[in-house]
């Protein structure tokens, strides 16, 4: 008896909607991902000349309608960096309220500043990330908390040295409340230290907020991310669901997620020491296995030991990264030039061709920098320029810089309506 092979799709089916099956999958499978053209004008918001520290961490929030003419205020937090490594004072602020034109301050805010532990060490927070919530039209800054020796030597010996903290801003009253704490499950011992350094954070429309975090369950193990859904009253942060973990035994693990947004896939980007990662996710919390960034041409995006982070429009979604290959290998870590390109959301791959700079190799780092919407026409890229060691004198100018995103298309997903 001869064998009887199995029907085929195609016999179940008339063939006009065979063919219109296959025109879908040829679609599908040789689309493009339209570039979204962008101009950059970069400008130095201030700078600093005086040889023993310098500014670090800007990263900018924006609260539409509450600049002049209608148009949204600006506001960045800072810290100056001082004679050891990641050793940082407490948080100043600078703000705008005609896009750049003029600035005030910067501004130490007595309420973020360091205050004495125990032990006689300093309790800090540092690697700020600020953001405008605006069901509750509150600033929330979240940042990573921690312990410094009186050398300015990180202290991890104990539980809890490092965890979340947040500070709550009210544009209305001008008012900050102190540094605050997110407290974690504690019948869950995987929290050693944890905490949201450099994270790009994201609020849903419900107003909930999703925090990606980076921890370790012991003073010796490797840094693992995760995501926190948490809910935010106007005053308390507190946390309401916990994502999966994702691990990767390399140096010294996962760390500084980012999270963004895009047409209803959430997308998660991660530091390595050896390179950069990316993954998404349905809903914020549970993500796919991760993989290492690539250029759509196949060849590893080089960016490595730093951060990156997103910028979404309606029409794109964009990496910000420093990598090799950029006739850079005389800067730490190739910290320079930070650029810009476009990511093809399906293939998570960045767009080679799309790649700009946003703030050219000076011989300074980059990679500490923040990314954020300010109005539909506008995204603003901020960052410090980095000089370190002997070349850190009186005289040398360090600045504080601002690459303004000018897009070709309006952005969709940004208002300047409060």
């Amino acid at each position: 008896m001869a064998t009887r092979r199995p029907r085929s799709l195609r016999s179940f089916l008339p063939a006009t909607i065979c063919v219109h099956l296959c025109n879908l999958w040829l679609l599908s499978a040789f689309a493009e991902v339209a570039v979204l053209p962008f101009d950059v004008k970069l400008e130095t918001v201030t700078s600093y000349d005086g040889g023993d520290w310098i500014w670090f961490h800007p990263r900018a929030a924006a609260v539409p309608g509450d600049g002049k003419d209608g148009a949204p205020s600006v506001g960045i937090t800072l810290q100056r960096h001082l004679d050891a490594s990641d050793y940082y004072s407490g948080m100043y602020v600078m703000l705008t309220e005609d896009l750049g034109k003029t600035w005030k301050g910067p501004k130490e805010l007595p309420e973020l500043a360091w205050r004495k532990g125990e032990n006689d060490e300093t309790i800090a927070v540092c690697d700020a990330t600020p953001g405008y919530h605006a069901k509750t039209k509150k600033i929330i800054v979240f940042g990573l908390q921690l312990r410094y020796s009186p050398k300015g030597d990180q202290l991890e010996d104990q539980p809890r040295s490092l965890q979340t903290a947040y500070a709550v801003h009210d544009p209305s009253t001008g008012a900050w409340s102190g540094w605050r704490n997110i407290e974690l499950d504690d019948n869950d011992t995987k929290f050693y230290i944890s905490g949201p350094g450099c994270s790009q954070w994201l609020i849903q429309d419900d107003g909930n907020i999703l925090l990606p975090i980076y921890y370790k369950s012991s003073q010796h193990g490797s840094y693992c991310v995760t995501v926190l859904k948490c809910g935010f009253d106007g005053e308390t942060v507190r946390v309401l669901e916990y994502g999966n973990d994702m691990r990767l035994e390399v140096e010294r693990g996962l760390c500084e997620p980012s999270i963004a947004l895009y047409n209803g896939t959430y997308y998660l980007t991660i530091r390595n020491d050896v390179k950069g990662y990316v993954t998404t996710s349905a809903d914020g919390l549970h993500y796919a296995p991760i993989q290492p960034w690539t250029f759509d041409d196949g060849a590893e995006l080089g960016s490595y030991n730093t951060q990156q982070h997103w910028l979404t429009h309606s029409d794109g979604l964009f990496l910000i990264y420093t990598r090799r290959g950029a006739n850079n290998d005389h800067v730490f870590r190739n910290r320079a030039p930070l650029f810009m390109a476009q990511v093809d959301p399906e293939k998570l791959t960045v767009m080679r061709a799309t790649e700009k700079i946003l703030m050219p190799n000076t011989g300074a780092t980059f990679g500490n920098f923040g990314a954020t919407a300010v109005n539909e026409n506008e995204s603003w890229v901020t960052d410090a320029e980095g000089i370190f060691g002997d070349a850190l004198k009186p005289g040398v100018t360090a600045r504080v810089l601002c690459a303004r995103v000018i897009w070709s298309k309006p952005n969709r997903l940004s208002s300047s309506k409060p």
